[in-house]
């Protein structure tokens, strides 16, 4: 039998008013999302969430993504100090990057699992401390939303209508309830809120 520590799960992700991560050209459409990642609220908002997490947890297109990009903003002098706090700890934290494709993770740190998502966590949890972050991966957030597993989401809602794209929130999901924890608002009206599950 898997002990459990007291770790918990969190997730990140950026969002529109109709509740997509990305806009309806496919994957890669961040137009609308553009404008607000680098506001202060944004900035704080990323500091947060990276704060008490030990390990991070990723599919292999976010990834491929974060890693090909945040670890030269670590080594960048001049890069804004919160995004620079966020590179230096996903370059040197615990990543497990789910994936069916990859057989080996070609980052530092970082470990290749081919599982489904909540087997992944019961065996995180049943070690070590730290918060676990899913960073930012729809594909990994989905599953463990459906199986009730996420203990605190990050949200940032961008005041944007994408009209189409993927949605976070899919029908079927259990019923749940979560508790504001905090929100903050910033002056393009983007809003970082934290939710808490509330078992």
């Amino acid at each position: 039998m898997t002990r459990s520590t007291d770790r918990r799960v969190t997730a990140n992700l950026n969002l529109t008013l109709d509740g997509r991560y990305h806009g309806p050209g496919g994957p890669g459409d961040f137009a609308a999302f553009a404008p607000y990642v680098a506001t202060d609220v944004a900035r704080g908002h990323l500091t947060a969430i990276w704060e008490g997490a030990t390990t991070a947890l990723l599919g292999r297109v976010n990834a491929e993504g974060f890693l090909g990009y945040w670890p030269s903003v670590a080594e960048d002098e001049n890069a804004d100090p919160r995004d620079r706090g966020y590179a230096k700890w996903l370059v040197g934290t615990e990543k497990v990057v789910l994936s069916t494709t990859l057989t080996e993770a070609p980052w530092d740190h970082a470990r290749v699992v081919n599982a489904p998502a909540a087997d992944v966590v019961a065996d995180l949890r049943a070690t070590g401390s730290g918060d676990i972050l899913v960073n930012s991966s729809p594909s990994v957030i989905k599953p463990l939303l459906a199986a009730d597993l996420i203990d605190r989401l990050y949200l940032m809602i961008f005041p944007q209508i994408a009209g189409g794209g993927q949605r976070l929130f899919d029908d079927g999901l259990p019923a749940s309830t979560w508790t504001l924890t905090r929100q903050e608002t910033g002056e393009l009206g983007e809003i970082a809120l934290v939710y808490d599950r509330a078992r």
